[in-house]
């Protein structure tokens, strides 16, 4: 199956910048259902165009679900599935173009929310249940010219007649963020199947992407139907939140991230985890217990996304102030939110500030401690030395705190694998040797000694699912580390 997405007007590069991927270069994805491949087969000045193919295994899908049986003998191994759009291209969209599909350009922030001239190609769409005027129905109240043409059942045979796939193009003056939520929902709306099982996370995961658009929606009953696989107790609960505005507040944290850690277990062939604490409540439970030890009163949360450490944080005494930073405003308008739930005076401890990672910024300069939860594996791995630039060298605080995930446990845990990553968004994983060489060579660069600590229960062979750091600089060097050539200049 076969998407492309192409960008006219000014500047139509900005789509490269926004998809996170060079248009010199053609670059392969493993999914759980084959394959995926992105590359451009059009840059130049007046145009721009990404194409994202999906091969799908039918053979190996079929394998996936045992115990399964067609009326059909034959259908798990013919099928439309290779080619006709469906909830696997919506899959591959996340994976593959996660930062685009979340709204973050860390090194071009500014583009995310620019509305850009586009076009969304799909040569093969099962509009099942209303053909075109289906799909007009869906994209059409969402500002999309529409054009859609019905494919021949065979071009060579035309007097079989028409098959009941279309090929369909999208325009509109929009973001990429906007452009791809649509996509992501619509796609497995159009097919009316989802290749995996429905529950409660898909709820979650509906909500985040139709925060903006999908409460007004006219055909709203029909979306939420359809993506929900026709799960009458789902859809209840998704119109109770989008009729409570939930459309416009967006499911907190990542459900496919977290449902996956939640399949840790840590004893040699056991498929069921114990009942402890969820892995991301244990990791800022140390952070408050690691900052509590070294009396930290005034903390930043680099890449605080969504907020939850920052309302954690700011509901205990021993922290007096906590600033929150992140390149999104969506997930700062967010975080705001959760905010407002707190007390008054909770309230008045937070702040929250835009800003990239990958700059050098005055305004982290002067706090007693630094956190990076599960952030660095978002950041491509050539620019992590800019991010060290901007926390060790200008920021400086005296004690920064560092988790990310262990890449050894992905091997121990149920639907990620040794070769897989938690997160369509993760620019990498480290093993645990990795990161404590990356832990040595950031103290001794930037005068810092450092701990190692392990979060979560530990597998005898593969180690904790996460993984920290706590860095303290040294009182006898504190001298300024060299700068990193071609670092961007510190924000005002």
């Amino acid at each position: 199956m076969l998407l492309i997405l192409q960008c006219t007007g000014e500047s139509p590069d900005d789509l490269s910048w926004l998809l996170h991927k060079h248009p010199d270069r053609a670059q392969r994805f493993d999914l759980s259902f084959g394959r995926a491949q992105l590359f451009y087969p059009h840059n130049s000045r007046d145009r721009c165009a990404a194409a994202l193919l999906v091969e799908v295994d039918p053979v190996a899908l079929s394998r996936a679900k045992p115990g399964q049986r067609s009326t059909t003998p034959l259908e798990p191994y013919v099928n439309d599935r290779p080619y006709a759009a469906s909830s696997m291209l919506s899959s591959a969209i996340s994976q593959v173009l996660g930062s685009a599909l979340n709204g973050r350009c860390e090194k071009r922030p500014e583009l995310v929310d620019r509305p850009l001239e586009l076009e969304a190609t799909l040569p093969v769409v099962a509009a099942h249940g209303g053909g075109e005027a289906l799909v007009r129905r869906l994209f059409e109240p969402l500002g999309y010219e529409v054009h859609a043409s019905r494919l021949a059942l065979d071009p060579h045979f035309q007097e079989w007649g028409p098959s009941s796939y279309w090929s369909v193009k999208l325009r509109a003056k929009t973001t990429v963020r906007a452009m791809l939520e649509h996509l992501y929902v619509m796609l497995p709306v159009l097919d009316d199947e989802q290749h995996y099982w429905v529950s409660e996370n898909e709820v979650e995961k509906l909500l985040r992407k139709g925060r903006e658009w999908l409460a007004a929606h006219p055909e709203r009953e029909l979306v939420t139907a359809r993506f929900l696989k026709h799960q009458r107790a789902l859809e209840r609960l998704a119109h109770e939140r989008l009729d409570a505005d939930g459309a416009r507040e967006p499911a907190i944290g990542d459900a496919v991230e977290s449902e996956l850690e939640a399949r840790w277990s840590p004893q040699k062939n056991s498929d069921a985890p114990g009942k402890t604490p969820p892995l991301d409540a244990r990791r800022r439970e140390w952070v408050r217990d690691a900052l509590s030890a070294r009396r930290a009163r005034r903390v930043v949360d680099l890449g605080c996304g969504e907020g939850k450490l920052l309302a954690y944080l700011a509901q205990h005494s021993d922290v007096s102030h906590v600033t929150g930073v992140d390149v999104s405003p969506l997930a700062l308008e967010i975080a705001q939110k959760r905010l407002d739930r707190l007390g008054p005076s909770q309230r008045e401890r937070v702040e929250l500030l835009q800003g990239s990672l990958v700059y050098r910024d005055a305004r982290l300069v002067g706090f007693d401690a630094a956190t990076l939860i599960e952030v660095i594996e978002h950041v491509e791995p050539e620019r992590l030395r800019w991010l060290e630039d901007a926390v060790f060298a200008v920021a400086k605080a005296p004690i920064v705190l560092v988790t990310t995930p262990n890449r050894e446990a992905n091997a121990a845990m149920p639907g990620v694998g040794p070769d897989t990553m938690r997160h369509s968004d993760h620019r990498f994983e480290w093993t645990r040797a990795e990161f404590s060489a990356w832990c040595a060579r950031v103290a001794e660069t930037y005068g810092y000694r450092f701990a190692l600590h392990a979060i979560g229960d530990e597998h005898e062979r593969y180690g904790a699912p996460t993984q920290a750091a706590i860095f303290e600089q040294r009182s006898d060097d504190r001298s300024d580390a060299p700068a990193i050539p071609s670092q961007p200049e510190v924000q005002s």
